[in-house]
């Protein structure tokens, strides 16, 4: 179950690349996650993409995630009412490790991508008026479906992602009461400092 988790979770984060295969339309939220989901297992079936290939993984986030996705407002509402009090400087630093931490902790998960990883768009129903959807997806691989769902908002430029139920845990409530409980153990300075000697274990290999 752990590896269906991070597998799944993989395909989640990492399923915003290879913008130059298709051009993803962002003014349909199902679409975008369709397009984005289709275009990571084609890169799969055509390159395998080793998990310890971090610069390759790089490139994907800063080139094709980084568009879609809105890593600080995943970051401020993780951080819940801690985030109002933190300095702008702090929330900068924030967002960036925890933007790591999330590259780092789940890259390892990608060698499993399988070529033959299918994955189903259950019919939606969204209103025009409509500011916050979720979009949900079936990944099968192996015979074992898991349900994926995809949280995004409507912004001017689009729509973007800021948040993943994978096997029915949402990415922001898991850490919410993990970064609650190390500020008020040592401040959001002390959560900091965590994330970033965390990003240099997993940076050099220790887990």
């Amino acid at each position: 179950m752990k590896t269906l988790f991070l597998v799944t979770l993989c395909t989640a984060l990492f399923s915003f690349g290879s913008t130059a295969y298709a051009q993803v339309n962002q003014s349909d939220p199902q679409a975008l996650i369709k397009t984005a989901t289709q275009q990571i297992l084609d890169e799969v079936r055509t390159r395998a993409v080793e998990p310890d290939d971090i610069p390759r993984i790089m490139d994907i986030v800063n080139r094709d995630i980084i568009p879609y996705t809105d890593f600080r407002r995943t970051t401020s509402l993780a951080m819940g009412r801690y985030w109002r009090t933190a300095t702008p400087t702090q929330q900068q630093q924030l967002v960036e490790q925890f933007k790591m931490l999330l590259i780092h902790t789940y890259s390892g998960a990608i060698g499993q991508l399988q070529p033959d990883q299918r994955i189903e768009y259950p019919p939606i129903h969204i209103s025009p008026t409509d500011t916050d959807v979720v979009v949900r997806t079936i990944s099968t691989r192996n015979g074992e479906p898991a349900e994926i769902d995809y949280r995004l908002y409507s912004t001017p430029q689009g729509w973007r992602l800021y948040d993943l139920n994978v096997l029915g845990v949402w990415l922001i409530q898991t850490y919410r009461q993990q970064f609650s409980d190390k500020i008020q153990q040592s401040s959001v300075d002390g959560l900091i400092r965590f994330l970033a000697e965390r990003n240099e274990q997993l940076a050099s290999g220790k887990q």
